[in-house]
């Protein structure tokens, strides 16, 4: 008998050792998040821009086929507090049009939103349907998917500051 507890004992211990570490490794953390408020994610309101000029437009490499040239304002390049890097958008068509936005890319959710868009006679008009979007590749949107990978985030971080971004635009070689 005695033997047998002998035999019994060590692998019992080391079950019950085993069980102990992993109930404390599934409430690690836990004190942390219980005893602290968690505040939901919440977007900061947007200040518009001014109209960009061509002098300060950096020409965009959006790595897809396509006869449009794409442009991003370096003076409207701004990094908020909620994670949202906000830029102006110019995108000249082949065949002669100028398309100017202001929009948004939320790194941590990789989603993308338009603020609003710019008129002939130079000022903004609000977009109609502010929602976020999941920054997808599509050659239509391929911009998107290059300014998130490339020039504003880190993964889900949003790159420090928008003279970081800013000088990266600058870098990169040019369409």
């Amino acid at each position: 008998m005695q033997r047998l507890f002998n035999r019994w004992l060590p692998g019992a211990v080391l079950a019950l050792f085993c069980t102990a570490v992993l109930a404390q490794k599934q409430w690690d953390g836990w004190d942390y998040t219980f005893d602290r408020e968690i505040t939901p994610w919440s977007e900061m309101q947007a200040q518009l821009p001014a109209y960009p000029s061509d002098e300060s437009l950096i020409p965009l490499n959006v790595n897809a086929i396509t006869t449009h040239r794409y442009f991003v304002d370096s003076k409207s390049v701004s990094t908020g507090g909620d994670g949202v890097v906000r830029y102006t958008m110019v995108i000249k068509t082949s065949g002669g049009a100028t398309n100017v936005s202001f929009e948004g890319i939320r790194c941590e959710s990789r989603e993308q939103k338009y603020y609003a868009i710019g008129r002939n006679d130079r000022t903004w008009a609000r977009a109609r349907n502010p929602q976020w979007r999941p920054v997808e590749f599509k050659e239509t949107l391929a911009h998107h998917n290059t300014l998130y990978r490339e020039y504003f985030c880190d993964g889900k971080l949003m790159i420090s500051s928008s003279e970081k971004i800013v000088s990266a635009l600058r870098a990169r070689p040019k369409p």
